[in-house]
């Protein structure tokens, strides 16, 4: 086996390019594993964890681009290295392109004085610094970027809030603002509806059931996940509220997140009392009585959330289709188990849809264990090791550190997939495929082949092992949502038409003596 490092001084690229980077350098014929990234400690610390740190590797500065490839011989890294150099070429505008680059933000905002936003996705260590100079030229404020400080996130949101501009994030995946998507976010129809999330899958995902529901978005503001926390004290919610409920476009507001703060709840809902329009409330694992009393509308789960929203911005209930869960194929699922397959596995790459389903879990059994969990008794002692019910956020810190999001590349996935597949003790796999921009260009297709595989291992030992997916998209999503949930369907993969149908029927398919 060879190893060929090369350290690129003082050459800069941000997190989102690295990591496509990276999954496409390792699909790179003849490379067994290849790292790309930016000579931070975090990075450093992954190339120890697998093998291959090297001394020159260590004296990397944050500064640095390393790029490492192992492959079964010194040809075979030349040739990888001479792939991964086109992959950067085909990054960089072709000759000739009328794009225009700009080295600082002041210089952007001199040369483009009608911009009003600036998305920064630069290493965490630099992220306060950019996204206080964009503010400073009076631009609104995605910050992509994690590892940020909470002092630094709290004093850039005291500072926006003072000029009446947005700071959405540290760590905000997910907006759409004038219609547009940025970062990873769907395809869907303007429309009278605005979003204000802590949680980045989940407003794709009511954005998604807003859309199905024949509804539309006007905007999406993403706060960052730490934004309801104590310290920080829910500043972008809040001012998302205001920006939306003075927005004439806007007729309904739907707030989500994961259960917020006490303290800021009760900001929160202090506000709703103040909003002329309608809000929606869905803080997972929440309670109906404050929010009711606040005059807001309480959702247990992101379709009633949706769902919710949709007619109070005046569609008729009547003619909408809910996808009522199907209990005829509870049933026949529950029927193909056997009394030892008792549990389920959930392997997601969003974050909010493995809380729902962990949460509608639980609402039956009290042997739930998750890497997210907050009660510390039921949080995985190994993550490498399920118990009994086990959800998994293959996009947390415990996953990513160093990797690409599962969003992107889905090889951490696969790899746990075929370890739970083999287990005797499991009635159901279950997982979500996330469509639109930024995601993986095919993450069915790219799942196939294991899918097959275990379902092939399973029917050699004479056991049903259930498979249940949910492809969070629209009809406007490429790759086409049709062609993946049909790609599915034909290996043999149940279909779940929502993250709460899917919560709902991993659960009922396991329930026994029902």
């Amino acid at each position: 086996m060879s190893t060929k490092v090369v350290i690129k001084q003082s050459t800069y690229f941000d997190s989102v390019s690295l990591m496509s980077l990276s999954t496409k350098a390792n699909q790179i014929e003849g490379v067994e594993q290849a790292v790309v990234a930016m000579g931070t400690e975090m990075n450093k610390e992954v190339l120890r964890n697998v093998g291959l740190i090297t001394p020159e590797l260590e004296e990397a500065k944050t500064s640095d681009l390393m790029i490492v490839v192992k492959a079964a011989t010194d040809e075979l890294c030349e040739s990888a290295f001479v792939a991964i150099e086109e992959l950067f070429k085909k990054k960089s505008a072709p000759a000739g392109s009328s794009e225009i680059k700009y080295a600082t933000i002041d210089s952007a905002a001199k040369s483009i004085p009608e911009a009003n936003l600036a998305v920064i996705s630069v290493n965490g260590a630099y992220a306060a610094r950019e996204a206080r100079k964009a503010l400073e030229n009076d631009l609104h404020v995605m910050l992509f970027s994690d590892n940020v400080s909470i002092e630094d996130e709290i004093a850039l949101k005291q500072f926006a809030h003072e000029k009446g501009l947005l700071l959405m994030g540290p760590d905000c995946g997910t907006a759409i603002l004038g219609n547009v998507a940025l970062c990873f976010g769907n395809a869907v129809r303007k429309g009278s509806i605005g979003i204000v999330g802590a949680s980045g899958t989940g407003s794709q995902e009511v954005s998604v059931r807003i859309h199905d529901f024949g509804g539309g978005i006007t905007q999406l503001i993403g706060t960052g996940g730490r934004d309801l926390s104590e310290q920080v004290g829910g500043i972008m919610m809040l001012d998302g509220m205001k920006a939306l409920d003075e927005d004439d476009a806007t007729k309904v507001i739907v707030l989500i997140s994961k259960p917020p703060a006490t303290s800021v709840e009760k900001k929160v809902l202090a506000q709703i009392k103040q909003c002329k329009k309608p809000v929606v409330v869905y803080f997972i694992g929440g309670t109906e009585e404050s929010v009711v009393a606040a005059g807001g509308h309480f959702a247990k789960t992101s379709k009633e959330a949706a769902l919710k929203a949709v007619v109070l911005a005046g569609a008729d209930e009547s003619t909408i289709n809910k996808r009522a869960l199907n209990i005829p194929l509870v049933e026949e699922v529950r029927a193909k188990l056997t009394p030892e397959q008792k549990y389920i596995r959930g392997l997601f790459c969003g974050g909010t849809l493995c809380d729902e389903a962990m949460y509608i879990a639980m609402e039956k059994f009290d042997n739930v264990y998750s890497n997210i969990q907050k009660n510390a008794d039921y949080q995985l002692k190994d993550l490498h090791v399920s118990q009994e019910h086990t959800f998994l956020d293959l996009g947390d810190d415990d996953f990513t550190n160093g990797k690409p999001h599962p969003m992107i590349d889905p090889s951490t996935r696969i790899v746990r997939f075929l370890q739970e597949a083999k287990d005797p003790s499991v009635g159901v796999i279950v997982m979500d495929f996330i469509l639109g921009f930024g995601s993986h260009e095919d993450p069915v297709g790219v799942m196939l082949p294991a899918i097959i595989e275990a379902k092939q291992w399973a029917e050699k030992e004479g056991r049903h092992l259930e498979i249940l997916g949910y492809v969070l998209g629209t009809d406007l999503d490429n790759p086409k949502m049709e062609d993946q949930v049909n790609k599915l369907m034909d290996a043999g993969v149940t279909i779940a038409s929502s993250s709460t149908n899917a919560g709902l029927l991993s659960r009922e398919f396991v329930v026994k003596g029902a």
